[in-house]
Formats: structure tokens, C-alpha cells, sequence
């Protein structure tokens, strides 16, 4: 039950943290629209990973909430993808003037809102009940988030010069980070055989393919990969994961026992 659990949070945090990051654009985003779109996506995936928190609290019993698990649990607990607890730029483009680049905010939705598309998908067959009706729900969302990111993708790598270098460096930054979809895990290999999970790697080239198609429309070049894998599943994390919890979490561990 330990890797069902850990598989959950692995869900879970990935979900949290992305809808963090995206939620860091509210206010700022590049024209009205834009800012309200990214809002309620960031709303979607913290409403995913409340649902797996909340199934986890069950699972564990005792003191555990779904609160505890999002803002009273250290870096090294989490299980979140690497890609998705980096910043809005790629730190080494020379092209990365602001802390903010749209152009990285769109690839990273594109590329993990793809994945996540495969995995609700099928997740919504898993033997266990609970997880199939998240899934399920979540499975409708992505597909939203999805059509967003893809259609950016394509209105900016085939738009201007500009717009096409932007979104070229974007692409050749976080492809990197997407090998760790495809690291296997124990976690993932026991939460498939216990009906909890699936086991990611196995989505490897319907991913590839989804992903190379977008992009050739977008008139960019998918990068080959290679190097090191990242292994933000595995709890070893970025120096990046440190701030946006310390942010995340701040008003909860200085008022731990507040409410409304």
C-alpha cells in the first residue's frame, strides 16, 4: 500500500505544483484573457491534487489532511515531476531578460498536459474506483488544457521571427526534463499491479508521436534528448522546488492552527 500511496502523491504534487506555477502569471498576464485562462487552469489542477490528497488522508488515517500534505510537508517529500517546479525562463537562454517568459509558460503546459492526457486516460480504467473517478474528471480538464497550450504553440512558433526563436529555446530547454516521464519506478510498476496507477513509460512513443505532430505544425524542431535524467519522482529535487514551497506554504506554517 506504501508505493499506492507514494504513486498518489506523485500525482498529487505534480498537480500542485504546476497549478502553483501557473498561478504565479495571475495579474500578469499578457492580455486579460490569457490571465483568466491560466487562473482556472491553475484552479483545475489544485482541484486534482485536493482530490488525491483527500484520498490519501483516507488511505493514511489519523492526523493526515489533505492540508497537511500540500503546506506542512518538506521538499524533500515531494514527488512532483522536475520539469514542473522550474521557473518561467530558461535560465540560460540569452534571450531570457524578465523572470517571466511566456513563451517557456506554454511549451511546459504543452508538453506535460500531453502526458497527462495519456495518463488520466488510463487511469479511468484502473481497477480502483476512487482513482477511475478522479481520473475521470481530470481526464475532461486536460483535454482543455491541452487545446490551450497546443494553440499557442502553434499561433507563436509559427508567428514571428521573434516568436519562433522564443518558443525554439523554450522547447530545446525542457525537453531534457521530460526523460524522467519515462524513468521506471518501483512506485509506478506496484501501484499498476495493485489497480492504483499505471505505469508511464509505456506511453513513451503515443507521447512522442502526439508531441512531434504539434510541433512540426508549429513549424519548430524537436530536439534530440540525452544526459542526465532528473528525478523530482524520486524526491530529489531542483534548488527551484524550495522557493515556491517557501512561498506556497508560508501563511499556513506561520498560522498553522488559523481559519476564516
Amino acid at each position: 500500500m506504501k508505493s499506492c500511496v507514494d504513486y498518489l502523491l506523485h500525482l498529487a504534487d505534480s498537480a500542485l505544483i504546476i497549478g502553483q506555477r501557473n498561478a504565479e502569471w495571475c495579474g500578469q498576464g499578457p492580455v486579460l484573457e490569457e490571465d483568466i485562462a491560466l487562473a482556472n487552469i491553475s484552479l483545475d489542477h489544485i482541484g486534482q491534487a485536493r482530490m488525491l490528497y483527500q484520498l490519501v488522508a483516507e488511505i493514511e488515517g489519523g492526523d493526515v489532511t489533505e492540508d497537511r500534505l500540500a503546506y506542512f510537508r518538506g521538499e524533500r517529500d515531494y514527488r512532483n515531476y522536475t520539469l514542473l517546479e522550474l521557473p518561467h525562463h530558461a535560465g540560460l537562454s540569452a534571450y531570457a531578460r524578465t523572470d517571466r517568459d511566456y513563451a517557456v509558460t506554454m511549451t511546459r503546459n504543452f508538453l506535460y498536459s500531453t502526458l497527462m492526457l495519456l495518463v488520466w486516460d488510463q487511469l479511468q480504467n484502473v481497477a480502483n474506483e476512487q482513482v477511475a473517478a478522479i481520473a475521470a474528471k481530470s481526464l475532461k480538464e486536460v483535454r482543455y488544457h491541452l487545446r490551450h497550450s497546443a494553440d499557442w504553440l502553434v499561433r507563436l512558433g509559427d508567428g514571428t521571427a521573434e516568436s519562433n526563436r522564443r518558443m525554439q529555446g523554450a522547447l530545446d530547454y525542457l525537453m531534457p526534463f521530460t526523460q524522467e516521464f519515462w524513468s521506471p519506478s518501483e512506485m509506478e510498476t506496484a501501484a499498476a499491479a495493485a489497480g492504483y496507477g499505471v505505469e508511464t513509460w509505456t506511453l513513451r512513443d503515443t507521447w512522442t508521436e502526439l508531441v512531434s505532430a504539434k510541433v512540426a505544425e508549429a513549424t519548430l524542431t524537436l530536439p534530440e534528448v540525452g544526459g542526465y535524467v532528473t528525478e523530482g519522482k524520486a524526491q530529489l529535487h531542483s534548488e527551484h522546488l524550495g522557493y515556491v514551497l517557501a512561498e506556497m506554504q508560508s501563511l499556513a506554517r506561520a498560522h498553522p492552527e488559523a481559519v476564516w
